[in-house]
């Protein structure tokens, strides 16, 4: 028995980190881009320009346990449970209230916010894509400094359907190798690839080099607001997420400050369209990589992440590493998303 249960921690957790906390807090920055509007570019959502709701009812299934302003399974339509719904089994799990942050949103949130006081992020393509990205990061700070205050550890998610497409802008113009992932089973190279390479043409011709002048040219909302609370928040602070948080630790690391630990699942690190850990080794980033073993759990919908459908979102791999942190053990965090899971089946 005891070496059964050594296996499973083994798999389930890439390392285990020092990290000693008292006052846990999840918080997940909400934004929108308008480039998940192109079809083609996200599977956050039933049709492209449906992604602009995501966050919000992201939000609204983790806050309240189901979506309420619309009558929706959060399942994609093959039937496999968004990653919003793992994130809300962790939330019950653990007992902990979720915080929120509107970055920048296209339709009004349904769940008490921090209001940052952006605007849906542009086309990069067709002007600046972010055009008060240094006024977000200064409220980033702000909120920062207040989380320190309550809070000392905060597990930072995010949700911006449309947001590895503006991490790999972000990360190129920044100068990382960066090959970025898709909640997509087939990641739609191409076309992200044409949209950076017109992004990074506009950034060569005015010669822009400075971190946030390049979020304001081609980031997304999200990317300052979870800069911006890097740079001042006191405690211990995870950035939950792939390929879009690595953007944010480009971004952290051109700014000279310290860069905070990242957790995402093993769907992403596996992704063999991406190089999450090549990418992370360049910029020296401190990454640790959950497998909840979705494949075995006996929920076709879950093993479809196995596949590389969805892959990771709304802080799921993060939220799932806050509970491992809290006592729970991998098979009780397991057994908790499936019941949760099939329940919205």
């Amino acid at each position: 028995m005891g070496r059964t249960y050594e296996r499973i921690i083994m798999v389930f957790l890439s390392k285990i980190p020092d990290i000693t906390f008292s006052k846990p807090v999840f918080c997940g920055i909400l934004a929108n881009t308008l480039l998940s509007t192109v079809p083609g570019i996200s599977g956050a959502g039933p049709t492209a320009e449906k992604t602009l709701l995501t966050p919000v009812l992201d939000a609204e299934l983790i806050a309240n346990g189901r979506i309420s302003s619309m009558p929706l399974k959060p399942n994609t339509p093959s039937g496999c449970p968004t990653p919003a719904s793992i994130t809300r089994a962790m939330m019950e799990l653990t007992r902990v209230k979720p915080i929120f942050i509107n970055a920048g949103l296209s339709h009004p949130p349904t769940v008490p916010v921090l209001d940052a006081g952006g605007y849906a992020g542009n086309d990069p393509r067709q002007g600046d894509a972010v055009p008060n990205a240094p006024d977000l990061f200064m409220q980033g700070e702000r909120i920062g400094i207040s989380l320190s205050t309550c809070s000392d550890l905060l597990v930072l998610g995010e949700c911006v359907p449309g947001g590895t497409t503006t991490a790999l802008c972000v990360l190129r113009a920044l100068g990382c190798h960066a090959r970025v992932s898709s909640s997509f089973v087939n990641n739609p190279v191409s076309l992200k690839e044409e949209i950076c390479s017109h992004a990074l043409k506009r950034i060569a011709d005015r010669h822009v080099t400075d971190p946030l002048q390049i979020l304001k040219m081609t980031g997304d909302p999200m990317m300052p607001v979870a800069a911006g609370i890097s740079h001042t928040y006191r405690g211990n602070l995870v950035l939950a997420g792939g390929t879009q948080m690595l953007a944010v630790c480009s971004v952290i690391k051109a700014l000279n400050s310290h860069l905070p630990l990242v957790v995402t699942t093993a769907y992403v690190r596996d992704d063999a369209s991406a190089n999450v850990p090549a990418m992370a080794e360049e910029l020296g980033v401190d990454i640790i990589y959950i497998d909840p073993g979705f494949g075995d759990l006996g929920h076709s919908g879950l093993a479809r992440y196995c596949i590389g459908e969805v892959k990771e979102g709304m802080g799921a791999g993060g939220a799932m590493f806050l509970a491992y942190l809290m006592g729970y053990t991998p098979e009780e965090i397991r057994k908790k998303i499936f019941e949760t899971v099939h329940a919205y089946s």
